[in-house]
């Protein structure tokens, strides 16, 4: 389906220019002249960007944000304006705009600007989709974690953990690699919280907003502060009063800034740029990053005073390679979400396939669940039959052979064929047994095989573990195994 803009602007030429740029780009554009009409019709129509201009007769530009975002918090709206100040670009941005772009603008500015909002609001709603759909997919009635997928040992560990520590204001430091779901575990942490769950759960990403623009985004300013500051405004310490704060990226937070929030994380209180006086909060802080704090402290990049006091509780998401067993769970959930979007209700698919699911689970996947999510939706677009084919995964066809199996990988003092062929098998099926958590039932279907065939071939393996071999006379000799360790 085409991606659907509603442009809303109170002149003319700008709703004519925008909507035969993007109509040319394959965009399925709305264009509506004020406030109030443009929210009746986002209320009644699939949209999945707006662009909207700030000053409006009637309905201002701010308003037609705070109405939409009330009923569809997901939705990625971009500010415009040919009167745009520091202020007004903060304020729209604190209040829930995705952008702000200043008229005029270039044509491909504009594009760069959707392509990217676009893809936002595609994982926001995927996000919340996660937590919908957990109850289906998951089999529990639903917690706030249960939108983290997956049954693996260490999630549910790492998901019992957060469960404790949510209902106290302690600070959290939530570390893992890109994709690996830090956001969803800061949105469990403020559900979770008790009284503190009804206050607002403010984000910040630290690496996407200016760094002059950071310290009044974090402790708000006063009228005059600096050249644009017209109006005094409350920052997100203010904003968020009993609630929580997700600061994202934190290891991008500039060294002098970290001075300044160390000191609120300590005394509780907050002063606004171009103040002398302090305000009392009472927020909870819930930082994530990608980066390993340690060796930005050892680099002289991050302060050791602000990591101990951001890292009283830890929570470590492993990369998905480390937790192979839940990638069925989240395939059988991708697959449900992209029969939706694609409208596939009456030919959906229904599977992966046997030999594309060995591949699945073997892949070391560096860009984690988002990676996996983008595979499955490259393999639906591909895919005309009823199950996900090796081939339509892209990461598949492009993975290096492994060296284990040949010389060194066991085989250098074997020269039977039929040894060798033992031994391959062995290492198969202690491979998938690996990958799928120690699932039998999984394990022979990837392999095809019955499941009594492979338990039968389990208990011999662990038979040869136990080092109990024949000898050329027929005789059991006892002693490990020089073939099979």
């Amino acid at each position: 389906m085409p991606i659907r803009i509603a442009v809303i602007d109170d002149e003319q030429n700008m709703r004519h220019m925008l909507m035969s740029l993007l109509t040319r780009r394959g965009y399925e554009v709305s264009a509506l002249a004020d406030g109030a009409a443009a929210v009746e019709f986002c209320a009644g129509h699939a949209v999945d960007v707006v662009l909207c201009d700030l000053c409006m007769p009637g309905m201002s530009g701010i308003e037609v944000l705070k109405r939409l975002h009330e009923g569809n918090e997901t939705l990625p709206i971009i500010m415009m304006s040919a009167f745009a100040t520091v202020d007004t670009a903060v304020e729209a941005m604190r209040l829930g705009a995705w952008n702000f772009i200043t008229k005029p603008f270039k044509s491909e500015e504009m594009l760069r600007t959707l392509e990217k909002a676009v893809e936002v609001g595609e994982l926001k709603r995927e996000n919340v989709e996660l937590r919908n759909r957990v109850a289906e997919l998951s089999g529990e009635k639903g917690d706030a974690f249960s939108a983290i997928i997956g049954e693996s040992g260490v999630l549910q560990s790492l998901k019992e953990q957060a469960r404790k520590v949510a209902e106290y204001k302690t600070t959290v430091l939530i570390t893992g690699e890109s994709g690996t779901g830090k956001e969803l575990f800061a949105r469990g942490l403020h559900r979770e919280s008790g009284a503190r769950a009804g206050g607002e759960l403010l984000s910040v990403n630290c690496g996407s907003i200016p760094a002059e623009l950071l310290e009044s985004e974090f402790f708000g300013h006063l009228k005059g502060a600096f050249t644009g500051a017209n109006e005094s405004r409350d920052g997100i310490f203010v904003a968020a009063q009993g609630g929580t704060i997700f600061l994202d990226e934190i290891g991008e937070l500039p060294l002098a800034l970290q001075v300044k929030l160390l000191r609120v994380l300590q005394e509780r209180e907050v002063r606004p740029v171009g103040s002398n006086v302090v305000q009392a909060v009472d927020v909870r802080v819930v930082a994530a990053t990608a980066r390993n704090l340690n060796e930005m402290v050892a680099a002289g990049e991050f302060r050791q005073d602000l990591l101990y006091r951001l890292n009283v509780i830890e929570l470590h998401l492993p990369p998905l390679r480390e937790r192979r067993k839940d990638i069925p769970l989240l395939l059988q959930h991708f697959i449900r979400r992209f029969n939706r979007r694609f409208e596939r209700q009456d030919h959906p698919v229904k599977r992966v396939a046997r030999e594309a699911l060995g591949g699945l689970l073997r892949y070391s996947w560096p860009g984690n669940v988002r990676e996996l999510e983008n595979a499955v939706e490259h393999a639906f677009v591909y895919c005309d039959g009823d199950e996900l084919r090796e081939e339509d995964f892209p990461a598949l066809t492009r993975q290096v052979p492994s060296a284990e199996g040949s010389a060194g990988g066991g085989f250098a003092e074997i020269y039977s064929l039929k040894e060798g062929k033992k031994l391959l098998e062995r290492q198969f099926i202690l491979k998938v047994l690996e990958v799928t958590g120690g699932n039998k039932t999984q394990a022979a279907d990837i392999l095809e095989l019955s499941y009594p065939s492979l338990l039968a071939k389990i208990r011999e393996i662990e038979k040869q573990g136990d080092g109990r071999r024949e000898t050329g006379d027929g005789r059991r000799e006892t002693g490990k195994s020089k073939r099979f360790p």
